[in-house]
This record gives structure tokens, sequence and C-alpha cells, in this order.
């Protein structure tokens, strides 16, 4: 049974055998995993730790405190609490099935994977590979900062798969321990399970055979770790202290003298529209409704004094999520702030057209883009300054703070942070661009690629050729009467495509779509599809200001296509041969699974069908 906790991108697991369980990779909260228990009639008879997780405080203990039993683990972890030690080869059993431990180090020196046999099975029938390996990657070696280099531990992942898991059959079932958006890997797919097989032949790292080459592909793109990374690998090594999870929190006071203090952080949990109206000063607006464990563990430093603003609701919520990652803090409803009659700071936002009218007629602030560099490089909304949000307090001095500014992320969620560091740092003019380069995209205004912007490109609106968007409906009726007469680019990942694709399309990388001029040019339109319409989108924006060909995008991506199309088809009544008896259409294969707002707590599911993921912000 998997437990998948999209904040944080964790799964966890219970392995079950008749009543027994053995939970593994466990989350700080545990509710889950016993409420399941309690309602299925199980016994978990132990924890099993795949290696010293960093990116979330791991429940061991706080099981063995509600339970008393074992943690199995790595005899060379360095665990400074009681454990049952594995080597390679250990074995123990939970109801009839046995679980073998299996040394695997790369992504850390301790990593272990456990095998699971049937009872009388000498074949293993899955394993819990931990951030070993992922389904469509593996975990990075960059965590341990000195200590080993990460080329090292590259080299010993490399061993790993080579060595010990691709002699494994290709039917042995891959449970990772983290899915997309997890920070503990790069390019990891959303699908929550895998087989060998599959790894063996599409995950693009172990495809490499050669040792240099390997370790080049994994150092390379690694997103840069939160801080908090290291300080949660530390308290996982020593034995996180066991939360009083029902205690009432301490209260912050309620005076404008808690905005004064430097060391101090004030984190306003609630939506970015609301914060723009009015926030506490110097508070920083980290949503609750968004990856608010990471961005916490990124922007507040570890052991920083800080206070949780919002409403009751929400800081209850955010109170047990950030305990996830070992951050505590004093609470203030916003309520009891305006109800005394505080000051509040005030930021605004800029609409997408209101900006673009600026940027026109020379009047714009200046527009920081805060996400990655990569991100910026790939899309922009035009000259914009990218200073990368986790670092922007120190790259903020490159700005003058009299002058006005505006944030700009993809959604809003990032910009609306950027706002709080950036007043914390004395700017006195700071907005945020209402529903991010999303809202510009959708209301139709030009972005710009990896290539250089040329010096015309602030020309009025009406010289911008612009991208079309083609319905669900009508790319079908071109597929059925007019086929060969344009050009189906799928620019989802390869495994996406093999699994599932519009007839006559053809998958390509985005970055090559962007850079390879064959795509300019053509008798008739080039089309677009992706998952849900989005990045779809920007790319057919970036394309059609290159060439006049016809560039499409396909609105809502194959999630619509597929809802409005195949899987109508897919369930009406056919008729057979002779007016003999009607029989249902074949089950149609599961559409591609689409963003939706991040889950506090984990839930519990059976692995082998891709599950709905946090789009992250």
């Amino acid at each position: 049974m998997q437990f998948n906790l999209p904040v944080l991108s964790h799964y966890s697991y219970l392995l079950i055998s008749g009543k027994e369980a053995l939970l593994v990779d466990p989350d700080r909260d545990i509710t889950a995993y016993l409420d399941h228990a309690k309602k299925h009639g199980l016994t978990i008879k132990g924890v099993f730790l795949t290696h010293s997780h960093a990116d979330f405080v791991a429940g061991h203990l706080e099981l063995v405190r509600a339970l008393n039993v074992p943690v199995y683990q790595n005899a060379a972890s360095g665990a400074k609490y009681k454990i049952e030690p594995l080597k390679e080869g250990s074995t123990f059993k939970v109801g009839a099935a046995m679980v073998k431990a299996v040394e695997t180090p790369g992504h850390t020196p301790d990593g272990m994977c456990g095998l699971v046999f049937s009872e009388g099975d000498d074949q293993p029938k899955m394993i819990f590979t931990g951030d070993t390996l992922f389904v469509g990657s593996v975990g990075r070696p960059d965590l341990l900062e000195g200590k080993m280099t990460a080329a090292t531990l590259a080299s010993m992942s490399y061993d790993t798969w080579h060595n010990v898991l691709s002699k494994l059959p290709d039917t042995v079932a891959v449970l990772p321990a983290h899915g997309a958006g997890s920070l503990c890997g790069a390019h990891l797919s959303d699908d929550p399970s895998s087989t060998i097989g599959r790894e063996r032949s599409s995950n693009p790292y172990i495809r490499h055979k050669g040792r240099s080459e390997f370790i080049s592909a994994v150092l390379e793109g690694l997103p840069e770790a939160p801080q908090y990374f290291k300080h949660n690998a530390a308290m996982n090594r020593e034995g996180p202290p066991l939360v009083s999870w029902d205690a009432a929190p301490v209260q912050a006071k309620v005076d404008e003298s808690i905005t004064r203090v430097e060391d101090l952080w004030l984190v306003d949990l609630r939506d970015p529209k609301p914060y723009s109206e009015g926030h506490v000063p110097g508070s920083v607006n980290i949503g609750l409704r968004g990856r608010l464990e990471t961005w916490v563990g990124t922007i507040v430093p570890w052991k920083a004094p800080m206070v949780l603003i919002g409403s009751s609701a929400e800081i209850k919520e955010a109170v047990l999520r950030l305990h996830r990652v070992g951050y505590t803090g004093s609470v203030l409803p916003f309520e009891a702030w305006t109800r005394a009659g505080l000051s509040l700071a005030r930021s605004g936002t800029v609409k997408p057209g209101e900006l673009y009218a600026q940027m026109q007629d020379g009047s714009a602030p200046i527009i920081v883009d805060v996400r990655l560099p990569n991100e910026w490089m790939a899309l922009r909304i035009g000259t914009v300054v990218n200073l990368p949000l986790n670092h922007l307090g120190e790259l903020s001095r490159k700005l003058d703070p009299a002058l006005p500014v505006v944030a700009v992320c993809n959604s809003a969620y990032r910009s609306s942070l950027a706002v709080g560091i950036l007043q914390r740092k004395g700017f006195k003019q700071v907005s945020s661009l209402e529903g991010g380069s999303a809202a510009w995209i959708e209301a139709g205004y030009p972005v710009f690629g990896s290539e250089k912007q040329a010096a015309g490109s602030s020309a009025p609106r009406r010289h911008v050729h612009l991208a079309e968007r083609i319905s669900p409906a009508d790319l079908n009726r071109l597929l059925k009467d007019l086929p060969g007469t344009f050009d189906l680019v799928d620019i989802r990942p390869p495994e996406a495509f093999r699994d599932y694709s519009l007839p006559g399309s053809t998958n390509a990388d985005p970055a090559d779509v962007l850079s390879n001029a064959g795509y300019l040019t053509g008798a008739g339109p080039l089309i677009i599809v992706d998952r849900d319409g989005s990045l779809a989108m920007m790319i057919a924006g970036i394309l059609s200001q290159k060439t006049k060909r016809p560039i499409k995008a396909l609105h809502g991506g194959l999630d619509a296509f597929w809802e409005e199309t195949e899987l109508k088809a897919a369930v009406r009544a056919v008729p057979l041969p002779g007016g003999g008896p009607k029989f249902q259409g074949p089950a149609a294969p599961a559409p591609a699974p689409v963003p939706q707002p991040a889950t506090s707590a984990p839930a519990p599911s059976t692995p082998g069908t891709p599950k709905k993921k946090s789009a992250g912000c």
C-alpha cells in the first residue's frame, strides 16, 4: 500500500502480508498509517528506513513511541538510536513475506533497498528503492557537503545499478520514496511505480553505459538543494525529537515591535491576493496552498525565530506540516492584528495588460523574474532581470530600493513571496504580476525564448504574431477529414508518448522544437500538443514570433482531447454485425495526470496507476 504526500512528493509504504505490516520510509506524522492499520485490522511489526532522508523528518521514532516496534536500518547508517542493524543479505519476515536487505550506495553511502519475496518464491516481487532509484531518475549524490564528493557517490550509484539492480528480473516492481517535484533528484516521473525492465529500457540516466558519462549526466542540471536538507538529514541520524502533536502553539505578541526584529521571520500563510491587499509589515507570503514546507525550508534560516500568520485553520495546518521538516514557531492570527488596529503594509498586483502597456510606453517598473535561470532562459515576458527567489535577499543588492519593482513567476506564488523579501530589504514600491506568466500568456501577450531578444521587440502589440489555440473538437475533425495537411508535434516525455499519442504525431523534446529551424517552415500549420496545454501554448507563442507559419497549441492538452473525444467514444454502445447484442467499448487507458492543489496529508493508494501531482510553484 503506497501513501502519497504530494506537498513533499513523498511516497511511503505499508507492506502487508496477512494481518501483519511493515512501514517503509514513513512521514513524521504517522496518523494516516495508524488509521489505515486500525481500519483493516493490521498489526504494524516494524519500520524499514532505506537511508537517512534529507527532505523530510522521518516518523520512525514516532512509531516506536506508539507501538514499540523495531527500526530496521543499515548498520552503517550512523544512527544514534536503537536499530535492528542490517547488512548485505540480511532478512526479516513480515507475515508470510520476506524482506532481504541489499546495500545500494549512491544517493547516500548508507543507501539500502528492500527486496520482497513471497513465501517459497526465490524470485523477488518488488523492491523498495528509497532514493537510490526513482521512476525515470536516480537519487542526487551531492548532499553530503564535503564528507564525500558528489562524483564519488555518483560512481557508487553507477555500480549499484550495473552490479546489483540491473541483475534483477525485469518484472520486479520498483517502489521509490519520491516522485515528480522532489528535489532529491532531477526529472523524476509522475508515475508512482515502475519495474526494473521499464527502468532498464527508458531511464535516461542508467542507459548511459560508461561510468564517466553516467557521472556527468547525474551531476548535470541538479536543482540547488534547500538549506534545510542538511539539518533534516542530521535530525534523522540523531533521532528526531518526539512531537507533542496536540500541544497548543505559543501565541506571538500582538505588537508592532515584532515587525522591527531583523532576525524574526513573519510568515503569512494566506493566498497572494489578500496578502497584497494588506499584511503585517515585514512578513513574507509563503502560502499554505503551495509547497509551504519546501519554501519555508529554503527561505527561513534553520532555527530562526518564526511567527506563522493567517486564519486559525491555516495556522493549525501549517504547524502540522512544518513539523514534517523540523520547523516550529509561534503563531499570530491575522484577525488579532487587524482587530488591534495595527498598521498594515500593502504591495498590490499589476494586471498583464497594465504591465504590457507600461512596457510599450517606457514607463514600466524594473521587472524581476524570480524563477530559476533555466526557467527564465526558456521563456520570459520581455526585458527582465533574473534574480532567483532562493537567493533574492542577497541578489537584491543589485537593485535600487527607491525604484519601483514588479516581481514575476509562473503563477504569482513565488512572486508574492518575493514581494515580502524585497520589502524586508527596504524596497518601497514592490508589486507582483497578477496570475504570473501563465496569465500573461493567457491574455495573448508576447513571450521570448532562449534566443536574444531583438531590439525592436517592444513594438506595439498589433505587430506581434501570436499563436492560436485549437480546440480538441477541431483537432479531431482535422485528424479525420484532413490528415497530412498539418504537422502534429507531441512535446511530452517519451514514456508518456509511448503510452498514448495521437495518430500521425511525432514526439520531440521542447528544447529541440524551440531551436530547430525546421519547425518554422511547412505548407500547413504546426500543431503542438502536451499534457494540459500550458507548455504547448508557451512554445507556440515563442515560435509564432519567429515565423509566419501558422502555429497552434491544443487547448487543454491531451487531457482535454481524451475527455472530449476518445473517453466518450470508449464507453458508447457498439452494435455487433448482424444485429447481435451490444457490448461496451474497451476500457480507456487512464488520462495523463493533471495538476491539482497540493495535498497536505498522505493518502493511501495501490501503486501501479499514475497519481495526480501538485504542480508545485
